[in-house]
C-alpha cells in the first residue's frame, strides 16, 4: 500500500473553510418546507395555530455543513424532544456543504429561518445590505489550525516561515489574516494551493496544512501519522464559528419564538457537552447515517470540540454567549482581514441575554 493510499481520506470528512459559504450556489433549500424532521417525535407541545398545531410550528435551519459531529447541540434538541417543548412542531436541521446555498443565502431568500454561520462570512453579507445579525455562537474559537508533523512541528506562525503551508483556494483570505495578525507577508512561507484531503502532508510534500482542529489532525493520527498543531484563534486572530444567524426582521417580530428556540439550543448543548460518545452515536447513527461517518473518530472529535465550545466565560454567563471583549476581538480580527464593520451593525446577543435573565437554571 502506497502513502497515498494509506493517507486518503473521503472528501465528506474533511472541512471546507468558513469563507466557502458566500462562493456556494445551489438550490438544496428549495424543497426545505416539505422535509421531515429527523429524530424522534417525543415532546410536549404548546399549542397553537400553526399547521401542526404547535405554537410556533416548523422551522428551518442550514447546518454549516454536513451532518457530522459539529451539530451535536442541534441532534439532542430535536432527538430529546427540546425543539418540541420549546413549541415548535418540528425543526428541519438542513445540511450544508459544496452543494448547498449559503446560509446567508438562504435567510436572504427566506428559504431558511436560522442558520449556522461564520462572522468572516455574514459580515460581508450585511456590508452589502442583507438585513442579519448574529444573535449567539457556538463555538467561542474558530477551529482552524496549522496541523503538521509532530516529527517536524509548527508550532506557531513565526514557526512557518520558510516552510510550505497547504492552502486551500477558500482558506487564503484567513490564512492571509493570520500572516498579517502576526507580523507576516505571504512572501514569508511557500504557499502551496491544496484540496481538502490532507495526503500531501502525510507524504512530505508540505510541512504544514491548514485544517480544523477537530478533523485532519484526528483523522492523520487514527491513520498513524502523529502530528502538531496550533489554533489560528490563539495567534491574534480570535474569531468566533458556528455562529447562530437571522434576520433582523425575526429579532424585531419573533422575540419569544427566537428566545424559545435558543432555550431548546441551550439544552441540546449543555447535554453535548455532557455526552460525547451519545454525540458521536447520534452523528454516525441517526442524523449523519449517509456519511458513513466513523464512530471513534467522531468521538475524538466531540471531546476536542468540547475545548471550543466550553470556556471560562461560557462558565460564567451560559453557553453560546460572547462576552463584549470577544465581540470586540472579532471585530478587530474581521478588520485584520479587511472586513471593516461595527460591533451593533454584526452582532446583537440581547435575545440570548434575555434567555438567560429569564432562565438562569440554563447556565448551571
Amino acid at each position: 500500500m502506497t502513502a497515498v493510499q494509506r493517507f486518503s481520506f473521503g472528501a465528506n470528512l474533511n472541512r471546507r473553510s468558513f469563507l466557502r459559504y458566500s462562493a456556494l450556489t445551489g438550490a438544496a433549500l428549495g424543497g426545505v418546507g416539505a422535509l421531515a424532521a429527523c429524530g424522534d417525535d417525543a415532546g410536549g407541545s404548546s399549542g397553537g395555530s400553526t399547521p401542526d398545531g404547535s405554537r410556533y410550528g416548523t422551522v428551518a435551519i442550514q447546518l454549516s455543513w454536513i451532518k457530522n459531529i459539529e451539530f451535536a447541540g442541534e441532534y439532542f434538541a430535536d432527538h430529546r424532544g427540546y425543539f418540541r417543548e420549546a413549541g415548535f412542531g418540528s425543526a428541519n436541521l438542513v445540511a450544508g456543504g459544496a452543494a448547498a446555498t449559503s446560509v446567508e443565502a438562504g435567510l436572504d431568500t427566506g428559504k431558511v429561518w436560522l442558520g449556522l454561520s461564520a462572522p468572516q462570512t455574514t459580515a460581508p453579507a450585511i456590508l452589502e445590505g442583507l438585513p442579519a445579525k448574529i444573535v449567539a455562537t457556538t463555538y467561542q474559537k474558530n477551529p482552524f489550525a496549522i496541523v503538521s508533523s509532530a516529527a517536524k512541528p509548527i508550532n506557531s506562525p513565526q514557526d512557518m516561515k520558510g516552510r510550505r503551508i497547504g492552502v486551500q483556494d477558500t482558506n487564503q483570505l484567513i490564512f492571509n489574516a493570520l500572516l498579517t495578525a502576526n507580523g507576516m507577508k505571504p512572501s514569508d512561507v511557500t504557499i502551496v494551493p491544496a484540496q481538502f484531503d490532507p495526503t500531501p502532508l502525510a507524504n512530505g510534500e508540505v510541512d504544514g496544512w491548514v485544517s480544523y482542529m477537530t478533523n485532519e489532525p484526528i483523522t492523520l493520527a487514527a491513520k498513524g501519522f502523529q502530528n502538531a498543531h496550533f489554533l489560528f484563534a490563539d495567534f491574534d486572530l480570535p474569531l468566533v464559528a458556528e455562529t447562530l444567524t437571522v434576520t433582523q426582521s425575526t429579532i424585531d417580530n419573533e422575540r419569544e419564538k427566537l428566545k424559545a428556540f435558543l432555550t431548546a439550543e441551550i439544552r441540546g448543548w449543555k447535554d453535548a457537552v455532557a455526552e460525547p460518545a451519545e454525540s458521536a452515536r447520534l452523528a454516525v447513527e441517526v442524523y449523519g447515517k449517509d456519511q458513513k461517518l466513523d464512530l471513534a473518530e467522531q468521538t475524538q472529535e466531540a471531546i476536542a470540540q468540547n475545548d471550543l465550545v466550553v470556556s471560562a466565560d461560557t462558565k460564567a454567563n451560559g453557553l453560546l454567549t460572547m462576552t463584549d471583549a470577544l465581540i470586540e476581538q472579532n471585530i478587530a480580527a474581521l478588520r485584520t482581514a479587511q472586513i471593516d464593520i461595527k460591533a451593533d451593525q454584526l452582532f446583537d446577543l440581547s435575545v440570548l441575554r434575555e434567555v438567560y435573565a429569564e432562565n438562569p437554571g440554563l447556565k448551571g
